[in-house]
């Protein structure tokens, strides 16, 4: 499918004729039409297959930017391991960072910056959402970095790429096509939001786009995606989500909790951000009965890395049971051990609760990306939406005393939405797509090292 869009060609007419090849020069003109239109057969190098052997090579594409993107790339990596054991050598690399200049390698702290300004974040997410706009950027881009992005590529010899970040299809597909090797690579894009989603999620150059949601899918096909290409499997987590799980009694007592009390699950996310501390003060109040003296419930409370809010909730003296932890590994038992669940609208955490029938109370979220969340999970019947830590208490307090009936219906509609299988569905669907071309890993990287540059271009400065 080709789309015919107006280029902002003054803006960006420096950047023409910088990536050379050996055989002809690539302009800037070609790199916006490439955004757009992957369906042609491209006149690139016909490379011959030395040999085959069976493991094949996978190269998951990530960044650190939100936890979500690593849980994700994690999951994939783990699941292939336990579904295809030795069949394929998996590498999860952010090549941004170890190949690329600015802006492209410091992607993570301005991502953590301007989210921390959330007015910032919220105009750079609708800014670049036209398509015109992000393509041609990511085409200037290119020019700069397409032969230190290739040199990551090719030094994994992938003949299979996983896109689980929405920056991480465009230039890495240019690359492929100039290559030849747009049909001989298998090249899939997991989307890691759960609803509302930027549109640098959706290539139609991909294999494959595996969607989380129906509301996804639907976009995907808006922005001209072909429906054999879209997969609807919901979000992948971890594997340890998805397999039989010890009983809640056995859990509680493995962690030390009280086998009688139920329990709520407060989230601040790896970072420990958000109204954590307020809400666990107000959780402290709300779960202690006055009248008896005693406490209807326990709280269990995840700081991240933030050390300093977990040594200041340490220093508290509790009326209630509660138990301090910081960047939590196995949240699968923290989850299964617990009622219900606090914690912002992101999507890992969102579809791990979910599995874990775990009822929602959502109190923030991050204004783009994460919108559309609280509705999925509000109109789905599995929690509410709430910003006050005082109403985020009192429900905890009703759910554990006078509401259990509340409860327990939306635990039973969690367990509706959630999608177990989605990482094992995912990574069994790439696998078939595999079985559809041959390994490339003993093809000489000097075969594909097609990019130059000129020797008077002053572009090289801008790649240290």
């Amino acid at each position: 499918m080709v789309m015919s869009v107006v280029s902002p060609r003054k803006l960006l007419s420096n950047y023409q004729n910088v990536v050379v090849g050996r055989k002809r020069r690539c302009s800037l003109r070609e790199l916006e039409e490439n955004c757009f239109d992957f369906d042609d057969e491209s006149g690139g190098v016909e490379l011959v297959q030395l040999g085959a052997e069976k493991t094949k090579n996978v190269l998951i594409l990530m960044s650190d930017t939100g936890g979500g993107h690593r849980a994700s790339a994690e999951a994939i990596r783990d699941a292939f391991r336990l579904q295809f054991g030795d069949q394929y050598r998996i590498f999860v690399k952010d090549v941004w960072k170890e190949y690329t200049g600015w802006p492209l390698n410091d992607m993570e702290s301005q991502y953590k910056f301007m989210v921390k300004h959330v007015q910032l974040w919220k105009v750079a997410f609708h800014g670049t959402s036209p398509r015109w706009i992000h393509c041609a950027y990511l085409a200037a881009l290119a020019a700069f970095y397409a032969k230190e992005l290739e040199v990551g590529l090719m030094e994994y010899k992938p003949d299979i790429i996983i896109s689980v970040h929405p920056l991480m299809q465009h230039i890495p597909l240019w690359v492929l096509k100039w290559e030849g090797l747009q049909k001989k690579v298998v090249f899939v894009t997991v989307i890691t939001d759960l609803n509302t989603c930027h549109r640098t999620w959706f290539n139609t150059g991909v294999t494959r786009c595996y969607c989380p949601s129906e509301e996804v899918a639907k976009r995907a096909l808006v922005d001209g995606l072909d429906s054999s290409q879209i997969r609807v499997f919901g979000l992948p987590v971890r594997p340890s989500f998805c397999r039989a799980i010890i009983s809640k009694d056995e859990l509680r007592d493995e962690l030390e909790l009280d086998p009688k009390l139920p329990a709520v699950l407060l989230m601040g996310g790896g970072e420990g951000m958000g109204p954590v501390k307020k809400t666990a003060k107000a959780l402290g109040d709300a779960l202690f009965d006055d009248l008896i003296g005693h406490p209807i419930g326990q709280m269990v409370v995840i700081c991240g890395r933030n050390k300093t809010l977990a040594s200041t909730l340490e220093s508290i003296q509790w009326k209630i049971p509660v138990k301090i932890r910081g960047f939590e590994p196995q949240m699968e038992k923290w989850m299964g051990a617990c009622d219900c669940i606090i914690t912002k609208a992101g999507p890992g955490t969102i579809a791990e609760a979910l599995i874990r029938g775990l009822p929602i109370i959502l109190n923030d979220f991050i204004p783009g990306q994460e919108v559309g969340n609280v509705p999925y999970v509000v109109d789905n019947g599995a929690g509410v939406f709430s910003q006050s830590p005082k109403q985020t208490a009192t429900l905890v307090a009703e759910w554990f005393s006078t509401k259990t009936d509340e409860l327990q219906r939306m635990s039973e509609n969690a367990l509706k939405l959630a999608q177990p299988e989605a990482v094992f569905n995912i990574v069994n669907d790439i696998h078939d797509l595999a079985g559809q071309q041959g390994p490339l890993a003993n093809i000489p990287y000097s075969i594909t090292a097609s990019f130059s540059y000129p020797a008077e271009s002053n572009t090289s400065a801008a790649m240290v």
